[in-house]
């Protein structure tokens, strides 16, 4: 691989930023200076450029909490986007696997691994995508029955099954039934196999409710990091790696 390609693809520059600052000499091979961008490098030696080692990694994997407010692209020339909240150097071809919504928050893997993407996102492979959910209203043991069955949502999306579990519900402290339904909020969690566009907002909808509140704790065998703060990221380990494969 040459060397401009290397540095690059970690990171550090544009290839012709790059260019520029290895003919000044900013690059070191295995402890020599090389000014040729072109340097043809065969695996295992220590690059340094401005003075930092640079190892090379061929497929990285990132968990993300996304914030809400933040959209699921990798570049965006108006809004924040989840790749601009990654602050170290990092590669230039990460993506997101699949998409949240701007205003929901949760996990989201970013990687460059195209297979392992496709994988998680095939519609064929059923990977569980798990939410929780704050919603107005007073969510039903009838509406735990229809998102179990699948729901006709509109002339666009018939979903599939998907399991709706109620966690609690809060009503009005007054004693006032009408008041009570109101002022109700039911607190969810649901585990879908899609990832359609608004898909749970819309499946609420179509049982008369809305979400005021959507977070994803898991994807597959990935769980979103508890310690991990809403723009906060980390490594995969390993052992979560092998789980995604």
């Amino acid at each position: 691989m040459r060397l401009d390609k290397y540095l690059a693809d970690m990171g550090c520059g544009t290839r012709s930023e790059l260019r520029r600052r290895i003919h000044k000499g900013e690059a070191s091979v295995d402890g020599k200076t090389v000014k040729d961008p072109g340097f043809t490098l065969k695996g295992g030696e220590e690059v340094l450029f401005a003075g930092e080692n640079v190892s090379y990694e061929e497929k990285v994997y990132y968990m993300l909490h996304k914030p809400a407010g933040v959209i699921s692209a990798s570049e965006d020339k108006k809004a924040e986007t989840v790749l601009d909240l990654i602050r170290e150097p990092k590669r230039r071809d990460l993506f997101p696997v699949g998409r949240l919504d701007k205003d929901t928050e949760g996990l989201l893997l970013i990687t460059n691994d195209g297979d392992l993407a496709h994988r998680l996102l095939a519609p064929g492979k059923h990977v569980d995508k798990v939410y929780e959910a704050a919603i107005d209203g007073i969510v039903t043991e009838e509406d735990v029955r229809k998102f179990s069955e699948g729901l006709v949502v509109d002339e666009m999306l018939t979903a599939l099954p998907a399991k709706l579990e109620i966690l609690k519900t809060e009503t009005a402290a007054d004693g006032n039934s009408a008041m009570e339904n109101e002022n109700a909020r039911s607190f969810v969690r649901i585990t879908i196999h899609e990832g359609k566009f608004h898909q749970i907002k819309r499946m609420f909808h179509a049982v008369g409710k809305e979400v005021i509140y959507l977070k994803r704790i898991s994807m597959g065998p990935l769980t979103l990091d508890e310690d991990l703060a809403p723009g906060e990221y980390r490594r995969l380990t390993d052992k979560e790696i092998q789980a995604l494969r």
